[in-house]
């Protein structure tokens, strides 16, 4: 019998950083694009791809990350994901030609698809279930909903005051530290005996990494642009063939399984419209202060501390009820938080003031998110076969990745044809529809804490 780690606060703060390290750099870099731009003469057309290359690398191997802790061991891999992560974050600060920022902002993106499943996975494996667990997952909650507005908001800050390399170099010493710490505190996981799925492995890697680049490059180049169509259906189509080679495999990469307990795959959808919803708002709202309120980036990012400490306050009050009452009623409430939220946004004009027209709606959608992330968080990883923890754990932070990528696409779009109040209404429908999903899927008041049998069918 594997015996947990005796210092659980340490291994808790060891998973929480780095997961703060991994979803700070999906939004820390935003507000340092003028200044990396001129630094390494980046095209307009290029520069999103400081970005992109991110998002595309993280997004599309989250779930062969997330597989390949079950298979080889969660804390090897975990270990082995934030070193590349470092090595990344380094190469991106000495950069001096915009090809090898992009190379080491892919290097950052691999190893934060492999930290990101890992850690929720270890977190499962380290903890209880029960109240232990839930507090854990409050703390791995508020980092992951409130990493983004915190992302800009240190983005803003060392911009301001120090350089933009300095945004890459602050992730060397802590990932350093990580990395040394982490085998020392953290649950040693055996990993299964079996064989990856290769075919299963390349093609939902090239999907997802298709899909991902498709719906950035619609935010960018709009929905109708023959490239964007073309890699969308690409991409659609080794999905199906990824689903097609799943059902027939005898050691599938993706057991389709999983997706047999409703509660679980309620949580999945509901994380695809929230992670839309959370996205689409910081890109957009930070568009906003920046563009017409004139907001310097420094401001912007302050102006979104708020999100954070909601987030946080969410998060808290739903760990300590989820073992009471069950994840039922904080992941509905919560998702209607978020809709009432961005609907109440969507009243902003270009006379608006910032505490009486954003600061009220940002609390209000903050505090859902928290409840939100906590509450699916639970019912992603709870009655899961040790085996399949980081499957489950990956295709949650998928499902959140995907979704923001979607969520930018679209509402970005909305945004430039008829405004931000239209796209922030767009963006309360999301939520809404998350809610609805939410309220018709879950079924009742608690939760399995044991496997099902259809889990741990062979």
């Amino acid at each position: 019998m594997t015996t947990r780690p005796r210092n659980l606060g340490l291994a808790l703060a060891v998973i929480a950083v780095a997961q703060l390290m991994v979803v700070l750099d999906v939004a820390i870099v935003n507000v340092a694009l003028p200044s990396i731009q001129r630094s390494l003469h980046f095209t307009s057309t290029n520069l999103e791809w400081v970005v992109n290359a991110y998002a595309i690398a993280f997004g599309g191997l989250l779930l062969l990350g997330g597989r390949a802790g079950d298979l080889f061991g969660r804390r090897r891999m975990f270990t082995a994901g934030t070193l590349l992560f470092t090595i990344g974050s380094l190469a991106g600060g000495l950069a001096t030609t915009s090809t090898l920022l992009i190379i080491a902002r892919v290097a950052q993106g691999i190893g934060g698809a492999i930290v990101a499943p890992t850690a929720l996975s270890l977190l499962a494996d380290t903890f209880a279930e029960g109240k232990a667990r839930n507090r854990a997952l409050g703390v791995y909650s508020a980092v992951s909903a409130g990493g983004g507005a915190l992302g800009l908001l240190l983005g803003g800050v060392i911009t301001n005051y120090f350089s933009w390399r300095w945004i890459l170099f602050v992730n060397v010493p802590v990932g350093v530290v990580l990395a040394l710490v982490a085998p020392r505190v953290l649950l040693a996981t055996k990993g299964r005996s079996g064989r990856l799925d290769l075919p299963g492995a390349f093609s939902v890697t090239a999907g997802t990494t298709l899909l991902v680049y498709s719906l950035s490059r619609a935010a960018t180049h709009g929905w109708s642009d023959s490239l964007t169509i073309a890699s969308l259906g690409v991409a659609l189509g080794l999905l199906v063939i990824f689903v097609a080679i799943e059902a027939r495999s005898r050691q599938p990469l993706m057991p389709l399984r999983i997706f047999s307990n409703r509660n679980r795959s309620g949580a999945y959808a509901l994380s695809l419209a929230v992670g839309a919803t959370l996205s689409g708002m910081l890109f957009l709202l930070t568009l906003f202060l920046q563009n017409v309120l004139g907001f310097t980036p420094l401001q912007a990012g302050l102006a979104f501390l708020p999100t954070a400490l909601g987030v946080v306050i969410g998060a808290a009050i739903t760990s300590r009820l989820v073992g009471r009452i069950g994840p039922r009623s904080p992941m509905t409430i919560g998702a209607l938080l978020v809709a009432i939220g961005l609907f109440w946004l969507s009243g902003i004009s270009v006379h608006a003031d910032y505490a009486s027209h954003v600061l009220g709606p940002l609390l209000t959608l903050a505090v859902g998110l928290g409840m939100v992330f906590v509450s699916t968080s639970v019912v992603a990883i709870s009655g899961i076969t040790p085996t399949e923890s980081g499957l489950a754990a990956a295709l949650l932070n998928v499902g959140r990745q995907l979704g923001g990528s979607l969520g930018i696409a679209i509402l970005g779009t909305v945004a430039v044809t008829a405004g931000y109040a239209t796209a922030f209404e767009v963006a309360s429908g999301i939520a809404l529809a998350g809610f609805l999903v939410a309220l018709a899927t879950f079924r009742g008041r608690r939760i399995s804490t044991t496997p099902q049998a259809d889990d741990i069918a062979a």
